[in-house]
């Protein structure tokens, strides 16, 4: 495989169809030393099932784990930490990776519990989790989603499972998108395989999916993303974080460049524009949130809208790390807690931001 190809299978016996993806791409010979560590990052940032579009399917991992052990590999890892607000451990369990690292005998880094050490990240100094420098060879394992702060999610915000919580914490007061591009100067990600089963192509969190029953694999990460931007109707420029890693040299934004391959029989799939967020965001006051802070938020306010009270919310939702110490009249998380009327948590769930903003408007209209 090339740096600027991208091979596409569809299907949905996922397991072959990684390792035939991965046979296709010449992964061992990429590899190289059958002693190199090998670390696959899947995406687990909630214990939510693969099935709802916001973790990676274990058959997916199975199949990079048979690959590698039928080629002669037996140095394997898994690393991954679950977003702030959710335990690793919760979700390691529901979305099968305990049982998927008991049946191949592969060990499991929960990086919410790692210690970091600092990286320049050419000229951003970040913390990065000290199980990263165990790996030799890193598989990126993302799932193609939306995110209603960056837009879309994939190879290369998915590195943030590989910083510990009070760095995640302090990409969200950074911006986000800065940080992430440089963080993918400091964690080189060698292969990439991209779990677009059903990603929920609206919240990073899930609960939406859309099932395309693909897989991917691809070497630049940079151009997986702009891809991504492509497929979610995105230009890269839209997605600041592409642009920027591209820049600091981590890959290729420019889609004209790649080579797409599909392996197999194609399968059209068109994707609708998304607007749920769009529709609903413009009733937040957002400064320094965290990811599932807002990521629970959004969707509770979606579902505001389906059931017609969202119009009748007339006040401007505060939500973020920006209101510490602040106050106002309505705001969401444990940031929040001086304002007049707050949902306490944090991250509060969906569930609870839901019902306190039902009430709220029951009370205010």
């Amino acid at each position: 495989m090339d740096k600027n190809q991208i091979f596409i299978k569809n299907g949905t016996e996922y397991k072959k169809m990684t390792k035939e993806l991965l046979a296709e791409s010449n992964l061992a010979e990429l590899i190289g030393d059958r002693n190199k560590m090998v670390g696959i990052k899947p995406n687990l940032v909630s214990p939510s099932d693969p099935s709802d579009g916001g973790t990676t399917h274990p058959e997916i991992v199975a199949g990079i784990l048979e690959y590698l052990k039928e080629n002669g590999f037996q140095n394997m890892m898994i690393l991954e930490g679950s977003w702030v607000g959710d335990r690793t451990a919760d979700a390691f369990e529901v979305c099968g990776y305990r049982s998927l690292c008991e049946d191949y005998d592969v060990r499991f880094y929960d990086t919410q519990k790692d210690k970091s050490y600092v990286k320049d990240c050419s000229g951003l100094e970040l913390k990065i989790c000290e199980s990263v420098k165990k790996v030799d060879f890193l598989i990126n394992v993302p799932v193609m989603k939306g995110h209603c702060q960056t837009k879309i999610t994939c190879a290369l915000k998915n590195m943030k499972g590989l910083i510990p919580n009070t760095e995640k914490r302090h990409f969200h007061a950074m911006g986000l998108h800065k940080p992430i591009a440089h963080l993918n100067t400091g964690i080189h990600q060698d292969f990439i395989v991209v779990d677009n089963i059903c990603g929920d192509l609206d919240f990073e969190d899930g609960g939406n999916p859309v099932v395309m029953n693909r897989i991917w694999t691809a070497m630049d990460p940079v151009l997986v993303d702009a891809y991504v931007c492509k497929q979610l109707h995105y230009e890269a420029e839209e997605v600041p974080y592409v642009k920027m890693a591209a820049e600091l040299g981590v890959g290729c934004a420019d889609i004209s460049k790649a080579d797409i391959q599909i392996l197999g029989e194609a399968a059209e799939h068109h994707i609708a524009e998304r607007r749920k967020v769009v529709d609903v965001a413009d009733a937040v006051e957002e400064v320094e949130s965290c990811s599932a802070c807002y990521g629970y938020l959004i969707p509770a306010l979606d579902m505001l809208k389906q059931e017609g009270l969202f119009e009748k919310l007339h006040e401007k939702i505060c939500i973020g790390q920006g209101y510490r110490g602040k106050t106002g009249e309505l705001g969401v998380g444990h940031c929040t807690r001086n304002f007049r009327c707050h949902v306490e948590g944090c991250p509060p769930t969906e569930t609870q931001i839901y019902e306190y903003l039902k009430d709220y408007i029951a009370k205010h209209s």
